[in-house]
């Protein structure tokens, strides 16, 4: 320091400038980014719509050019080529015939961008016919863009195609995830257990929770693990598998979940109790107790969870919890298993088979015919024990 020079005075002032600019910084950045992202999602709504439209005039063209074989052969690729020449990428013969089935599959929406989120399906009752319901869905939404749209248009059963529509805009599903969630076939793995009403809900209203049951699914995909089917195969393996994927792994457990532990144990006087996997379901409001199994269900098995979802209740359930539900994760489902053990009746147990690979259609369709025929002969029972 200079002999005879004071150092310069530092005020409260100055120490709170840099701290206020920070926040002014910050709050000046949210802005921004947040207009940027209205206008990325605005430039995407103004594309779907640009594209439907494009569908309908090519449509048109094709239909008023029918009695010239040659015509429609050359009507794409003449498009692209003049399409590309004026503005560049993005007009391919294969991205305009996805203009043509964009429309194809949306023909009856109007050409508009409707900013109210699919919950308002919540409160629709069920329609005579699944018609009549997509009649009153207007336009397309503004949260998903045309990558998304472009992917439904692969689903070709209107109430599939309307479901996972409702549930991308309602999850805010990326591209990706959308288009697993197809791949994994979700929705057939929620038809367990719904009939026609059900199947028209799933439709209009997407996945509703509103009992343990409904976020129950047959099979759980596990893909993402990339865990070889092998004998050698441990349940530790498994669990670590799925800890070390705990993301793609409450994606694929459903809505409303959070992780709680793992070995989670529970103590009485004399013995000590391990749970695999414990996570709470902020929707259904109770824990959701996981047991994970590399062989066939047994009837020890159901005991098991029957006996933990109880002890669980009792030493660690809040006075708003619902009751704990109990799920078994098993390579192979025994149905006799399922039919004589306390799954048949229980509301709270369940055990469900998980694959370590995406099924093919074939597979998760006889699978649900699995579950129905299962659901036939318990009604069969009733109904034969009633009569006596």
């Amino acid at each position: 320091m200079v002999a005879g020079k004071k150092p310069p005075k530092t005020n409260d002032i100055d120490l709170i400038k840099p701290v206020m600019h920070g926040e002014l910084m910050d709050r000046v950045v949210s802005i921004l980014d947040q207009a940027r992202a209205n206008v990325v999602r605005a430039v995407n709504s103004n594309m779907v719509i640009a594209y439907w439209l494009i569908g309908r005039e090519i449509i048109q063209a094709l239909q008023k050019g029918e009695e010239r074989a040659d015509y429609g052969k050359r009507l794409l690729p003449d498009l692209s080529q003049q399409l590309t020449q004026r503005y560049g990428r993005g007009f391919s013969v294969t991205n305009i015939r996805y203009f043509r089935l964009f429309y194809q599959a949306y023909s009856h929406r109007k050409p508009e961008i409707r900013h109210k989120a699919c919950d308002e399906f919540e409160q629709m009752e069920v329609m005579e016919t699944l018609l009549n319901t997509i009649d009153d869905l207007q336009g397309f939404s503004d949260q998903l863009s045309w990558s998304h749209y472009r992917t439904l248009c692969s689903v070709e059963n209107l109430s599939e195609r309307l479901f996972y529509e409702i549930e991308a805009e309602r999850g805010h599903w990326t591209q990706p995830v959308m288009e697993r969630q197809i791949h994994s076939h979700l929705f057939l793995r929620l038809l367990k257990s719904r009939d026609k009403a059900g199947l028209l809900r799933l439709s209009t209203e997407g996945q509703v929770l509103n009992r343990p049951l409904d976020v129950i699914k047959h099979p759980y995909v596990l893909d993402f693990l990339d865990l070889p089917e092998a004998e050698r195969l441990h349940e530790s393996d498994l669990e670590a598998a799925i800890l070390e994927k705990l993301q793609p792994f409450l994606l694929e457990l459903g809505k409303g979940f959070a992780f709680v532990a793992r070995q989670h144990r529970i103590t009485t006087e004399h013995q000590h109790f391990y749970i695999d996997l414990v996570f709470y379901n902020f929707l259904l409001k109770c824990f959701v107790l996981i047991d994970l199994k590399m062989g066939r269900l047994t009837h020890q098995d159901v005991g098991q969870m029957d006996m933990y979802v109880r002890m669980f209740d009792e030493l660690r359930r809040g006075q708003d919890d619902n009751p704990s539900v109990g799920l078994i994760l098993c390579a192979e489902r025994d149905e006799v298993v399922a039919r004589y053990s306390m799954l048949h009746e229980s509301e709270q147990l369940f055990a469900s088979k998980y694959m370590l690979y995406l099924p093919t259609e074939a597979e998760l369709m006889a699978e649900l015919a699995r579950e129905q025929a299962m659901l036939l002969g318990q009604i069969k029972q009733k109904d034969n024990e009633a009569d006596e």
